[in-house]
């Protein structure tokens, strides 16, 4: 049946869809998306996203070969969603410090089961969205009440991610969060990353000092960077290029683990560090957000060809 480009999606109860279906992956419930244009699966648990590629393409994200699909235990690769705070609580601004009773990194909505919403379809596009309610469930490690919306919709341009909190406490919500985005590259001394050239960053690495940056991101080692743009990014390598437009974002996180690093994470391939790079959508360090009683901020990626 044909369809006009500009009419939405329509949305239609579980069982009748076209190009979606329910599958399980290991332990965990996932949404495989098998349209003529591309191919994409989102878990239920953490609203992540593993998988990404137009018809007869590799994966657009990178996925570690030894992932673990188990109940409370995040997947390695793909874009694990970290909310409501980002990296270590001890280094976030007092206002979330504050809020967090877990020593956790990155949040629970990464290994949290999310509820299903709705499959929307058309002949160009599929849209699916998770939602997340941090209410009483999650008190021992959140002081919270919040509702995350997520929305990935994707087409043969490429695939966007939409992140909306909204508060739904009576007091101010302060939170910081990333779509920590796992890209690959077959080989990362050849790649580099364009569009922070001449921002400033916090060096994690070195003491959460600033620097400045001069043109391009080149990788030769371990890497844990905030930078203070939310600009357009070209991740360039050896055999093609990625862009990522960022939305509601005034911090991206640039990161690898390094040789040494990536030996005592889990999950994780000795040598996988020479063929990812995570470049992350994201309101962390001094770009954290702050919600009075019913509002609500929207952050997304869209991930395309350049």
């Amino acid at each position: 049946m044909s369809e006009s480009r500009n009419k939405p999606p329509v949305s239609v109860t579980p069982g009748q869809w076209s190009f979606t279906r329910w599958r399980t992956v290991g332990q965990l419930e996932a949404l495989e998306v098998y349209h003529p244009l591309f191919q994409a699966t989102v878990f239920l648990q953490g609203a992540h996203l593993s998988h990404f590629s137009p018809r007869d393409q590799n994966n657009w994200l990178w996925l570690s070969e030894l992932a673990k699909f188990q109940p409370g235990r995040a997947i390695r690769g793909g874009v694990p969603v970290c909310w409501p705070w980002f990296g270590d609580p001890a280094k976030n601004p007092p206002e979330i410090r504050k809020r967090t009773l877990s020593p956790c990194a990155h949040g629970f909505a990464r290994t949290a089961v999310w509820h299903f919403e709705d499959v929307r379809e058309s002949a160009h596009e599929v849209e699916i969205s998770l939602s997340l309610k941090a209410n009483e469930d999650f008190a021992e490690q959140w002081d919270g009440h919040a509702l995350a919306l997520i929305t990935f919709s994707f087409s043969v341009r490429g695939c966007q991610i939409a992140l909306t909190t909204t508060n739904l406490s009576r007091q101010p919500l302060a939170f910081s969060q990333a779509l920590h985005t796992y890209l690959p590259t077959t080989d990362i001394s050849r790649t580099r990353l364009l569009g922070l050239g001449n921002s400033q960053y916090v060096d994690t690495l070195k003491n959460w000092d600033y620097f400045s940056q001069e043109g391009p991101i080149y990788i030769d080692g371990e890497i844990d960077r905030i930078y203070e743009s939310g600009e357009p990014l070209t991740m360039v390598t050896p055999t093609g290029k990625c862009k990522l437009t960022a939305v509601g974002s005034d911090s991206t996180v640039v990161w690898n683990p390094g040789p040494e690093k990536a030996k005592r994470l889990s999950d994780f391939p000795d040598n996988a560090w020479q063929k990812m790079l995570c470049v992350e959508t994201a309101n962390a360090a001094a770009d954290y957000r702050v919600l009075n009683e019913g509002q609500s901020h929207t952050m997304g990626v869209f991930i395309g060809r350049a």
